[in-house]
């Protein structure tokens, strides 16, 4: 699965197209910040590439398994014998790769730096690794957002919007109100879309509804005990979970945070996760229409000529 993946985004030139795309995107930062302005830093550099990974991702990401379903060759994946975190696996494997190529490639500017003359090289080659993790994590999110959905254009605006949203994350807090009631509804509404999620990937009415209630009533209760505890929590919870704060860490404080880097493994994870899930309900189901369609094959009686 990962040498068919692999091979395709170069037989389609997506790859190529990617690749080339952050490669100069990022060469143009890097003659602009580092050897015209002079700044010792690639991770300056970096810095603006990010933006630019919110519209490459997508289209890295769109086809991934939504083309599969619009082809229906995702039918060949849900019944043959190969297991479901194999089939993900290889899938992510296969466009992490394709992201590796150019991250290699931004490896060289810090020595070429290092040539016309002072580098901090450890910045530089840490920060291209919180850059890469980085890259992983949206990967992993359009990944997910592709499996929901059968067209690659839909999979890759919703993976655009989501991403644009992560990373405006950091601005938008200041907009988030702070009082108690407004911290309450806004994490009761967070929670109904989390047990949506559930209900949507386990088609389960009791467990989804069951999560639902314990957490109305756990909301409701800890706000009239201690109504102090949600001033503030919707903004203090949110600011912990920006993206960003961890590259910036490499980027502008020179700290290796290794927290941070857990912290995109986590969410590399939870993603891969959401993604087994989602095809494992739909192999489930698929397995089940075969195996009666089998059954009432052998019921129905063959006509004679």
């Amino acid at each position: 699965i990962y040498k068919r993946e692999f091979r395709s985004y170069f037989t389609s030139m997506i790859g190529c197209a990617f690749i080339a795309f952050l490669i100069v995107i990022g060469g143009i930062y890097f003659m602009v910040y580092n050897l015209y302005n002079g700044y010792p830093f690639f991770a300056y550099s970096l810095s603006g590439v990010i933006f630019v990974m919110l519209i490459a991702v997508p289209v890295l990401s769109m086809k991934c398994f939504a083309e599969e379903r619009k082809n229906k060759t995702d039918q060949l994946l849900l019944t043959s014998p190969v297991s479901l975190f194999e089939i993900v696996l290889g899938k992510y494997l296969a466009m992490i790769t394709i992201f590796a190529i150019p991250c290699l490639i931004y490896c060289l500017f810090p020595l070429i730096i290092k040539l016309q003359g002072s580098a901090y090289l450890l910045v530089d080659y840490s920060s291209i690794l919180a850059f890469f993790l980085l890259g992983c994590v949206f990967i992993a999110v359009g990944m997910f957002l592709s499996s929901l959905t059968e067209s690659p254009v839909i999979a890759a605006i919703s993976t655009c919007a989501v991403l644009f949203l992560l990373y405006m994350m950091d601005s938008l807090l200041n907009y988030v109100p702070t009082s108690a009631v407004s911290g309450v509804i806004i994490l009761i509404i967070f929670l109904s879309l989390i047990c949506a999620l559930i209900y949507s990937i386990t088609k389960n009415p009791i467990i989804s509804g069951g999560l639902e209630l314990i957490a109305l009533i756990g909301c409701i209760v800890g706000y009239v005990v201690k109504s102090s505890f949600f001033e503030n929590l919707i903004v203090d919870v949110l600011d912990r979970l920006v993206l960003t704060d961890v590259f910036y860490n490499f980027v502008q404080n020179y700290i290796f945070d290794i927290s941070g880097l857990l912290y995109y493994l986590s969410l590399i994870v939870l993603f891969i996760f959401l993604t087994i899930q989602t095809f494992q309900k739909r192999r489930t189901w698929k397995n089940l229409k075969i195996y009666f369609e089998r059954r009432i094959r052998k019921k129905v009686p063959t006509a004679l000529p």
